[in-house]
Order: C-alpha cells, then structure tokens, then sequence
C-alpha cells in the first residue's frame, strides 16, 4: 500500500517542480486520490518487473500454481504489466491459456487475479493484467479508459501468452468481468485467434454511459453531458492536465443497494487496493467522450462460430447487460444465471463464482 513518505520519496528522486510537488502530496492519504505510487511516472518495463515479487493481492496466494510478474506492449506502445500463474504441475506441456481483465476500474490484484489464480489451480496458464493508463501499466494521462485501447489490451494479452513456451497458442480463452466483459467481447469479436470467451457480471460501459442505467437517460440529457464534457476539453488543455472525477465509491447515505455493495467491495479489506480506481481514486472527467460515441457490441454477432458463455447474478442491477447480449450474440451461446447472487458477488466469492462451469467450458471448447 502506497504511504506518503513513498510518494515523497518518488517527487524528489523524479526532480518534480515544487508547484507540481504540491498538486502530487494532495492526493496522498488511504488511496493516493488518482494515482497509485507505482504509477505516478512513466516507469520502464525493467523496472516494473522489478515490482516482481511482494504478494499484494486481496486473495491468499495458492500454493499450487506458480506467479510471475510480467511486462509486455500492446499496439499502441503502451506498456503494459500483468500477473502470469503457471499450473506447478504443468511439467514440459503446452497448456491451455486464459487472459483475464476486469471489472473496470480495479487493477488484477483484485477480482481479475482471483479468476486468473483458481483457473490456474484447473490446469491454465492465465494472464491477469492491468489495463492501459491504470494500475502498474503504463500510459498517461492516468486513470483514464477507452473501449478502442482497452479492448486492444486484450488482443496483446493474447499476443504475449501465444509467444510463451508453457502455452499451445491454439488453444486461448479470455474472460471479461464486469466492464472488462464488455471489452472481451469486444475484442474476440475482431480477434479470430481466441476460441472462447467468457464475460462474468458483464457491463456494456459504452451503453451505460451513452444511455444511463436502463436505459433512462433522454436525447437531451445526453446532448447535455457532451456539452459540459466537451467544454472541460478546453479547461484540461488550458491547464495542460486532465480534470478528475470525484473519488470513487464514498458513501454519504441514501445510495443504491448496488452502489453499497461496490462501497462493500472497493472500500474495506475485503477488496480494497491503493492502485484501483475504484478503491477512493478517480477517473478523468472526460473518460465517458468516446464511451458515449462508439459502440462496444456492435459485431458481437462475428465472434461465432466460437462460443460465448454469460454468467450474471441473479439480483444483479447489471443483468439486462448481459440479457441484451445474450440476444445480440449468434450461437454457440449459453447465459448462466447464478440464483441469488448480486453484482459483486462474482467478483470474489468463490462459493458463488460457477468456477466448475469456467473449467468445463474452457476444457471442452480450448481442448486439443
């Protein structure tokens, strides 16, 4: 966990200004508001390998799977880290291989690592990683999205597992959670070297932030929020730095259940992490500009003839996301509704996560 003394440390081996050396100290305290230490500055891959070893994720390490710290570079030149678990059985076989993302706003020592890890303990070599411009990733401004890079992200994930030696390159799935199921699909759709995909608790992040929750947000609303984002443009440019979205998931009374139950995720030990947006940090104020101008799903239809698996939660407040993709998809398609199960109950309760499901699919539809 990133501690003001670190962050200091990082201003003054970095030669920052002293205004600069201001703005950055104000975003210390239990998330560093923004940014994360790691990724405060435009680090080189040596040394963000170097991050290697020190277990910080919010899951115990399984001592049946080997961990690598990982680096490698999407399309676009970005720079990008990841967590990499090896079956320790694995001997001299080419195996089976997953890259995992997700859910948007988290970095892979949350939920993403989770999947990565237990599906590791099945028999794959997964890929957890964190997404351009968050996390230990590379990438400036920081803290900002885009459903072009990001899903990118994806397709160099399955670059970088098709060249290791541990992996059959024939023979790789992804798994989306959360927004990071929407930019899976996305993804597999253009990318015909994946033979299967999963989206676990699936958001489709450009629908809701071009039409709100539901649905519910009118033409004029819409025009409205393009307005006021394209104007910010002008005061990010004038300022040289990109304005930041209020901080992530605080609580003030009167919520949503679902907004409580990220609170109850994102905010407490269970899965607090000082790098995750979501965990009392913040996005760019004109992250939703091209969410709000390009659909993700549009040729979902085109990831067939290879299957596609929806998982969603019963209660969850997103499942018409994955309802609405479900319809939109052409066979082989399967929608699995977990009875009972919330949002957030598929980040990380592995009673409730359909791990057995994950390994049947993959094993059938990744088998040699």
């Amino acid at each position: 966990m990133s501690t003001h003394l670190e962050l200091e440390n990082a201003v003054e081996r970095h030669d920052v200004p002293d205004a600069g050396r201001r703005n950055l100290l104000k975003m210390t305290g239990a998330g560093v508001a923004t940014f994360g230490a790691a990724s405060l500055f435009n680090i080189s891959n040596a040394r963000a390998q170097h991050m290697a070893d020190k277990w910080d994720k919010v899951f115990p390490k399984s001592q049946n799977v080997d961990h690598e710290k990982v680096t490698f570079t999407n399309r676009y030149g970005i720079g990008l880290v990841g967590d990499l678990y090896l079956p320790k059985d694995r001997a001299d076989r080419r195996l089976p291989a997953l890259a995992v993302g997700g859910p948007f706003g988290a970095v892979k020592e949350q939920s993403s690592g989770l999947y990565a890890q237990t599906m590791a303990e099945r028999g794959f070599v997964t890929l957890a990683f964190d997404p351009s411009f968050t996390g230990e990733s590379g990438g400036e401004p920081r803290n900002v999205a885009s459903p072009d890079i990001n899903t990118e992200d994806f397709m160099a994930a399955v670059d970088f597992l098709g060249l290791q030696v541990s992996v059959d390159r024939e023979r790789i799935g992804v798994i989306g959670i959360c927004g990071w199921g929407g930019m899976a699909l996305n993804a597999v759709a253009a990318d015909k070297r994946v033979k299967a995909v999963v989206a676990s608790t699936m958001y489709d992040m450009t629908r809701v932030m071009s039409k709100g929750y539901n649905d519910s947000l009118s033409l004029e609303q819409r025009t409205q929020t393009l307005e006021q984002l394209s104007r910010q443009r002008w005061q990010d440019a004038e300022n040289g730095t990109p304005a930041y979205q209020p901080p992530y998931n605080d609580l003030h009374g009167g919520e949503a259940q679902f907004l409580v139950d990220y609170h109850d995720y994102y905010r407490t030990p269970r899965g607090y992490h000082a790098r995750a947006v979501n965990s009392g940090n913040s996005w760019t104020q004109t992250t939703p500009l091209s969410f709000m101008n390009m659909p993700l799903l549009t040729y979902i239809k085109e990831i067939s003839p290879r299957p596609v698996l929806l998982i969603h939660g019963e209660n969850a407040h997103s499942r018409y996301f994955s309802e609405t993709a479900y319809a939109a998809a052409a066979e082989p398609k399967e929608l699995m509704i977990i009875p009972g199960a919330s949002h957030t109950d598929l980040y990380d309760k592995v009673d409730v996560i359909p791990f057995d499901k994950l390994t049947s699919f993959f094993n059938q539809h990744l088998s040699a």
